[in-house]
């Protein structure tokens, strides 16, 4: 197996500065961001705040990622308060990119969504076509490899609109690494070869470093391996030549070390390994760390070093289970099961030999090459999206029978049925696991995985749930019908948030609080198109509760917030929602929900079924809890929770 790091690079409309591995240059960085720091607070023009904003983004991206999402998620907040439609998916688009190169894809997905949203209703091309790339690049990390040919397509073709020279280039890079992972060697290294002297011909000296790396990649993929490292070696060089960031330095080094481990230079691998490890987690760098960790493994095995494999192996299969990697578990169990075998425990190793085989099994058909074929041959000679366009609108065109509604219910109920089989389950797991003694350490680890994949079973089987319902919605006509599936979509959402931050954070037992509310926030105003309408704060600190206590807090302040958005803010009006949650003793929580709207108007009757109402006040009870609602002022409801820590 050869890892390869991939990290999302192009930025569009971001300054570019320099960033070198020593303390002067970062020392430099910081007090460039500090400076800056200050003439934003003293800044009151919003669009020169943004432009403020857009080049601490570019400097914090050098070495601290989530400094930039920081940053990012800021500057999105300054443009929907002055409604800069230019700026606005620019800044989604920055910060989509922070959390897929910290592995957070599910958000990353939700901002570039968003971003290209945006682009497209200002038809800013260049912008929908780096979008496009950074979407493809979450479906290669996905395992989705014709989903991710299908949009880097379009962006070449966007590109080639505009007469882009460097996205061109980019996008050529784009398809042969698509090629490549589809197997189709040949016709990949021509795509990388046509970049190289596509880059040479306009002195497009950055996508250069790229167009390098990727014919190295299909040299690695047909056994060149000394051309591979090479095309490397030329790569790593031009990178450190043009000041590339840190987080480029280490993938090209990596890929370096890669070509050495198939050359037979396994120690000279071992080091570079090594160097670059030190690196990556020195800033944090995540999909570096767990990409090398897996590389260190595979060459400690063949050095013989078969404790140190084991120790990165069984890190690297753990990070592949929890963040659903399933296009080279199969390779890491095979490892494992290699490792243990020269380790003389042989029981372990037939263990991961079965979960080798059965994982090849569920992943041998993940992708068609005739389809992949039928578009690169549709993009070669039509260059036209019609085929793609038409499938999209048939599948949109299915199921509309009163048959899904009964699915959908069942599988609701399954699904529920199931999470409170889990919560139970877990809940005897951990009182297990506080009488276990040290010398178990081993079986806590692997329990942990266990509960991480539940929770992550959890979160696909509601993401299904969500998906059903949002298209059944869409063939309803009958508005309230649809304002009741719109709410229980929300419901399904705010319970998979929960699980999502669950199996992605390193604390089984508890959620951090503000964090969740963010998310769900911006669910809630997607499902109901109301980001420029309506604005959610989270006036409150850092607050982690455990699940029991999370799960119906979460779905209390979905309904509120569900509410006010269908009904505090009519006429188009725009408003604000804030939510406050604090711990004032050890055993009690204050949760305050308060909106700016209309309140509730004196004679008029309740709208809605009243379900939510109801869920609510089952729920207050459920946490032994007391309610209050002022509506002199817009809306405030008040909650009082007894609050004691669950075993």
């Amino acid at each position: 197996m050869t890892n390869k790091i991939t990290l999302l690079v192009a930025l569009p409309f971001v300054a570019l500065f320099c960033y070198t591995q020593n303390i002067l240059s970062q020392n430099i960085s910081n007090a460039k961001i500090d400076s800056l720091s200050v003439i934003l607070n003293i800044e009151k023009n919003h669009e020169k705040k943004l432009e403020i904003l857009n080049d601490m983004v570019a400097i914090a991206f050098q070495s601290d990622l989530e400094l930039a999402k920081t940053y990012a998620r800021k500057g999105v907040y300054i443009a929907e308060q002055s409604k800069h439609k230019n700026w606005l998916p620019k800044f989604y688009e920055m910060q989509g990119r922070m959390h897929a190169n910290l592995l957070e894809l599910d958000s990353a997905t939700v901002n570039f969504n968003k971003a290209l949203k945006g682009y497209t209703e200002i038809n800013d091309k260049k912008g929908q076509a780096t979008t496009y790339f950074k979407i493809g690049w979450v479906h290669k990390r996905q395992g989705q490899i014709e989903e991710a040919l299908k949009v880097d397509l379009k962006a070449l073709k966007l590109m080639e609109a505009i007469d882009d020279k460097l996205g061109i280039a980019g996008a050529y890079n784009r398809i042969s690494e698509d090629l490549t992972k589809q197997g189709r060697h040949q016709e990949a290294l021509e795509y990388a070869l046509k970049t190289i002297a596509f880059c040479k011909e306009n002195n497009l000296e950055i996508e250069l470093a790229y167009a390098y790396t990727a014919a190295g990649d299909t040299q690695i993929a047909l056994g060149n391996s000394e051309a591979a490292f090479g095309y490397y070696n030329e790569a790593l060089t031009l990178a450190k030549s043009l000041d590339f960031s840190i987080f480029s330095i280490i993938n090209f080094s990596n890929n370096r070390a890669n070509a050495l481990k198939r050359m037979g230079n396994y120690q000279e691998a071992k080091t570079a390994y090594e160097q670059a490890l030190t690196q990556a987690e020195a800033v944090n760098y995540g999909n570096a760390i767990y990409v090398i960790t897996g590389n260190l493994g595979e060459i400690n095995l063949l050095l013989g070093n078969y404790n140190d494999a084991l120790k990165y192996q069984l890190q690297t299969v753990a990070s592949q289970e929890a963040e659903g990697d399933v296009s080279n578990l199969t390779e890491g169990y095979h490892h494992l099961s290699s490792i243990y075998e020269k380790l003389e425990n042989y029981p372990m190793a037939l263990e991961f030999q079965k979960k080798a085989l059965v994982m090849r099994d569920s992943t041998a058909k993940m992708e068609s090459d005739k389809t992949m074929s039928q578009l690169m041959t549709q993009f070669e000679t039509e260059k036209k999206d019609q085929t793609i366009n038409a499938q999209n609108t048939q599948i949109a065109q299915q199921r509309k029978t009163q048959i899904l509604y009964i699915t959908i219910a069942i599988i609701l109920a399954f699904s529920l049925l199931g999470m409170l089989f889990s919560f139970k389950n877990i809940r005897k797991k951990r009182q297990a696991l506080q009488v276990l003694n040290a010398e178990l350490d081993t079986k806590n680890k692997q329990n942990e995985l266990l509960l991480k994949e539940i929770h992550h079973r959890v979160k696909n089987n509601l993401e299904m749930v969500k998906s059903l319902i949002a298209l059944q919605s869409a063939q309803l006509e009958d508005s309230a019908t649809k304002d009741a599936m719109i709410a229980s979509q929300n419901r399904v959402q705010s319970m998979g948030i929960i699980h999502q931050k669950l199996y992605q954070g390193t604390n089984l037992g508890s959620i951090e609080m503000k964090d969740y509310f963010l998310n769900l926030s911006d669910g809630i105003l997607d499902s109901f198109n109301a980001e420029n309408k309506v604005k959610i704060e989270c006036a409150m600190e850092q607050l982690e509760l455990d699940v029991d206590t999370a799960v119906p807090i979460g779905l209390i302040v979905n309904e509120l917030l569900t509410n006010a958005i269908k009904y505090a803010f009519p006429n188009s009006e725009t408003g604000k929602i804030s939510i406050q949650l604090e711990q004032k003793t050890t055993d009690t929580l204050h949760l305050k929900v308060t909106d700016n709207g209309i309140g509730k108007v004196s004679g008029l009757a309740p709208k809605g079924t009243g379900f939510g109402s109801q869920l609510i006040h089952l729920l207050t009870q459920q946490l032994n809890g007391t309610m209050q609602e002022d509506s002199n002022k817009g809306t405030t409801v008040s909650f009082q929770f007894k609050y004691q820590k669950a075993a």
